[in-house]
């Protein structure tokens, strides 16, 4: 895995409690909260515990954790409000560096749902 938390990433700081956010879901391999400017009715991101900075530093040994996190997704989106599939549905993207519109170097998922128009997206 990559290192454990980023002293200086504000999503590591999360995580941690040190910044305060609205929590979702949290276990011991992943946390989501609502993003704090939202693009849709619901809007959460999903994240690695660990600190991983991007899809482009995934490996075969993230493959578990990355199953379990998309796994979780269905769950999360119905659960905060999203309507169900088909009719209903929801986004997911992520953002992988500077070119991919990255912002924060933690690998996140955005999960957005809900009737459009959506703000974005």
């Amino acid at each position: 895995m990559s290192v454990a938390q980023d002293p200086d990433c504000i999503f590591c700081k999360i995580i941690q409690g040190k910044i305060p956010s609205r929590k979702v879901f949290e276990d011991d391999e992943m946390f989501a909260f609502h993003d704090i400017n939202p693009w849709a009715p619901v809007h959460f991101l999903l994240i690695p515990k660990w600190h991983i900075p991007s899809m482009a530093q995934i490996t075969e040994e993230h493959a578990p954790l990355l199953g379990r996190m998309m796994a979780k997704v269905p769950q999360l989106a119905l659960q905060e409000g999203v309507n169900p599939y088909p009719q209903g549905g929801f986004r997911l993207v992520t953002n992988t560096g500077a070119e991919g519109g990255q912002e924060v170097h933690h690998l996140h998922w955005h999960v957005m749902g809900g009737p459009r128009p959506w703000l974005r997206g």
